[in-house]
């Protein structure tokens, strides 16, 4: 938010409260993976935010019917994941738009947070999206988890996240991760035996 006419959030400096926020990127579908992660969430009674693709709900509008009935955020990822900082104005309202719509008319759910594929941005981009209505989502705990042919093991994965938790953070997991659907309980249990809570988005500044 230190930029003006921007909003966007990478780190929860305003929290009062010993919290943590979880965030899922899915570009694609992978063996699978996505339902296991909803059913570990749910079993967690754990709340987190999925930033999808056109492509993804396209092909996957059950596990995106999933995501809304069962109390998750939908974020918007762009419609074909392209980089935002080599496109015109033009070109990134239309990669938003695009999926916006499509969401709105077959699952009749609007977003209003939005992730840059593969976080790149500019101030021209940043602006754009706050522009456009969205919060733009970034993040303060990631790992080396979206190369399906070269996983870390589950305990690799595990340690690495859950050493750098800290109040506020915004974590990143990719939703193609063997590893991380694999973890993802231990994670959790870990967070919550440390006094963490995990908020949705829509609990930021509140």
């Amino acid at each position: 938010d230190s930029i003006a006419n921007v909003n966007a959030l990478a780190l929860d400096t305003k929290c009062t409260d010993k919290r943590m926020y979880l965030t899922f990127d899915c570009g694609y579908e992978y063996k699978n993976l996505t339902a296991v992660i909803l059913d570990t969430l749910k079993e967690k009674q754990v709340k987190a935010a999925f930033f999808v693709t056109l492509d993804y709900v396209k092909k996957n509008p059950e596990l995106t019917k999933r995501m809304i009935d069962e109390g998750h955020i939908v974020g918007n990822h762009s419609s074909t994941h392209p980089s935002f900082p080599t496109i015109s104005r033009e070109k990134m309202a239309k990669e938003i738009w695009t999926l916006e719509d499509y969401i709105r008319k077959n699952f009749n759910y609007e977003s209003k947070y939005f992730r840059f594929p593969a976080g790149e941005n500019s101030e021209c981009s940043l602006e754009l999206v706050s522009s456009m209505g969205y919060y733009s989502i970034f993040w303060s705990v990631a790992h080396t988890d979206w190369n399906t042919s070269n996983q870390p093991t589950t305990e690799n994965a595990v340690k690495t996240v859950t050493d750098r938790y800290h109040n506020g953070a915004v974590i990143l997991l990719h939703a193609v991760s063997q590893a991380n659907a694999d973890g993802l309980a231990e994670m959790i249990d870990i967070a919550h035996a440390q006094g963490y809570t995990f908020k949705t988005l829509d609990d930021y500044g509140k």
